[in-house]
């Protein structure tokens, strides 16, 4: 604490921050040393409960991203800060408040991933809040957009960023400045509106290079910003590769992720006794969406079916006991699509009655986390008041339905909540209430109240039903089951924050019950693109075999044709067009038909 000594009440506040964090529920984090609970204090102006709560994001976000150990003399980490793309500036503003510069024409989406480039920059800013002044002054944030071009532009990492600047990082954001922002960025898309959302909205500002000297003093500046600083920030990005001191001694707060090891080795990473591990983790391996593209190529349609063929032929891996009992076969919708014993769904017994915890329903792990869905199939009339306990003791807020009720005059699911607007129905144990219903052109998306009628309690459901899956195949793009999962992602995230307090399971919230008709086919399929596009959008690669393969060790025969093990390959490519990481692709491989559920 060399640039000023705390007061007596700042002291006091260091001692209740360590005292209150111990006394909350925190088996993952080891002791906090003073030192560090000060940059959290400082950052919410030693409000020690907001201070605790900024710690948690932080930790949060850490564990999110999976950034559990920060070497900058490891790949990709070295390249990523070499590469000059995020600095903190030697100089300051006329306050005192620290400059982190980001330069968007340095980026290059197709090349890098979103953890190297946060770990880029978590790193670099635990080294600049070293210093108490920018503790005390806070950080203004550069995004420099000279000669950058579409290509250059990550709207995920932006959003990632932000949030970690805003309210995840301990160093209270000051200001955001947009350089030079492009027409094609400050055209009315949603990109702009990331900026101004919150309580960044009067701190966010547009401005021309020249511009910027209003702002922050010239000799703070580099010259292609306006300024006039002749110091490089080179040196800052070499001290910051060539010493380990930060690590060494703490400041880069990586002993509060001790107790995790280091990223070389992501499969066998230990983690806390009480955390469970999801099948689907980062790991070495996997294709680019270039190697993606030549893979297809490579197979041709055919490989690709063959490919899928060699998943199909494996058994599955557990038993289906408790699905095959005399008592439960009525609630089975197929008699051969049934739940292995390891990851079904237990219901919570009525009395006594060991009959009644059974429902045709699988939990089923996403990317990095576990039991993110339930994959169940299309409630059967007996078994609609089973589906809405299981959603209660799930405490599910989305319900995604991929199917039709009818299809091919064929019936694939049962009417298992109400309608029409305003219309109510009692499944046994609950009222369901139809509250208010939004219709898309691929999907409408229908509001429930969910009524438990034993306790009095109410509960809002948001139910998603995709209409537009052909009833003969699949999709011939997936434009649109791209929009409906961004969709439903988005729902979940607002849902979750909702629940505030209420909510102490994963940040992500509960499991999301996803159900076709068999709750296999196009149910895998849409868990399948939702954990591969994580995957992609975290370290950069896709394993299409290897999750499908996972998958079905948990829900049996998910993905049921090879079409739709194709569809992920294409959508995965689409989804990445569409992002800017791949130019148009030209396919000259034979269109042919494949009956699907």
């Amino acid at each position: 604490m060399a640039d000023k000594q705390l007061t007596a009440q700042e002291e006091r506040a260091i001692e209740e921050f360590l005292a209150e964090l111990k006394n909350r529920e925190q088996p993952q984090v080891v002791t906090v040393p003073p030192d560090t609970a000060v940059k959290f204090l400082m950052a919410r102006k030693f409000d020690v409960s907001r201070a605790i709560d900024l710690f948690q994001a932080y930790r949060n976000t850490r564990l999110k991203e999976g950034i559990y150990n920060i070497n900058p003399d490891e790949e990709p980490l070295r390249s990523e800060l070499l590469s000059g793309k995020f600095t903190v500036l030697p100089g300051r503003d006329a306050n005192g408040a620290a400059l982190a510069l980001f330069t968007a024409r340095l980026h290059r989406p197709d090349v890098t991933t979103h953890k190297a480039v946060l770990q880029a920059i978590i790193y670099q800013l635990d080294k600049a809040i070293e210093r108490v002044e920018t503790q005390r002054n806070g950080l203004i944030f550069i995004y420099d957009m000279i000669n950058s071009t579409y290509g250059n532009f990550d709207y995920e990492l932006c959003v990632k960023i932000l949030n970690l600047l805003k309210g995840a990082f301990p160093a209270r954001l000051k200001c955001v400045f947009i350089v030079s922002s492009p027409l094609w960025f400050r055209a009315p898309f949603a990109v702009l509106r990331l900026f101004v959302r919150e309580k960044l909205r009067e701190r966010v500002r547009t401005v021309k290079a020249h511009e910027l000297v209003n702002h922050i003093p010239k000799d703070s500046l580099p010259e292609h910003l306006g300024g006039t600083s002749k110091i490089s920030h080179v040196a800052w990005i070499q001290a910051c590769v060539n010493s380990r001191q930060g690590q060494e001694n703490g400041d880069c707060m990586d002993h509060l992720f001790v107790i995790y090891s280091s990223e070389q080795n992501p499969k066998s990473r230990p983690l806390p006794a009480d955390t469970e591990v999801s099948i689907h983790m980062p790991e070495e391996g996997g294709m680019t969406v270039l190697g993606l593209v030549q893979h297809v190529k490579r197979m041709k349609k055919r490989g690709i079916f063959q490919e899928y063929e060699e998943i199909r032929k494996e058994p599955p891996v557990s038993t289906f006991d408790v699905s095959k009992k005399p008592y439960n076969q009525s609630k089975n919708r197929y008699s051969d699509v049934l739940c292995l014993d390891q990851s079904r769904v237990k219901l919570g017994l009525i009395g006594t009655d060991e009959t009644t915890d059974y429902i045709n329903a699988s939990f089923m792990d996403g990317y990095k986390r576990k039991n993110a869905y339930i994959a169940t199939q299309g409630p059967l009339p007996k078994t609609f008041d089973d589906f809405w306990r299981m959603v209660w003791e799930q405490r599910v807020l989305i319900i995604v339905m991929t199917t039709r009720v009818i299809e091919r005059g064929r019936i694939k699911c049962g009417q298992y909540w109400p309608l029409e607007a305003g219309r109510s129905e009692d499944s046994g144990h609950f009222i369901i209430r139809n509250i208010h219903i939004d219709l898309f052109q691929d999907f409408k998306l229908t509001h429930l109240d969910v009524y438990n009628k034993q306790t009095d309690e109410s509960r809002s459901v948001a139910h998603y039903q995709y209409m537009s899956w052909p009833d003969f195949g699949v999709p011939k793009s997936a434009s649109a089951m791209l929009d409906f999962r961004a969709q439903v992602k988005q729902h979940q995230a607002v849902a979750v924050q909702s629940l505030g307090s209420e909510w102490t399971g994963h940040p992500a919230g509960p499991p999301i019950v996803i159900h076709c008709s068999a709750g296999i086919g196009r149910t895998g399929t849409f868990c399948t693109l939702d954990i591969c596009l994580s995957r992609l959008e975290n370290i950069g690669t896709v394993d299409v075999l290897q999750t499908v393969k996972r998958m079905r060790t948990q829900r049996a025969f998910s993905i049921q044709t090879w079409d739709q093990y194709y569809f992920c390959y294409m959508a995965i490519i689409e989804y990445a067009q569409r992002k800017g990481l791949l130019a148009p692709v030209e396919w000259s491989d034979t269109e042919f038909e494949t009956d699907s559920e």
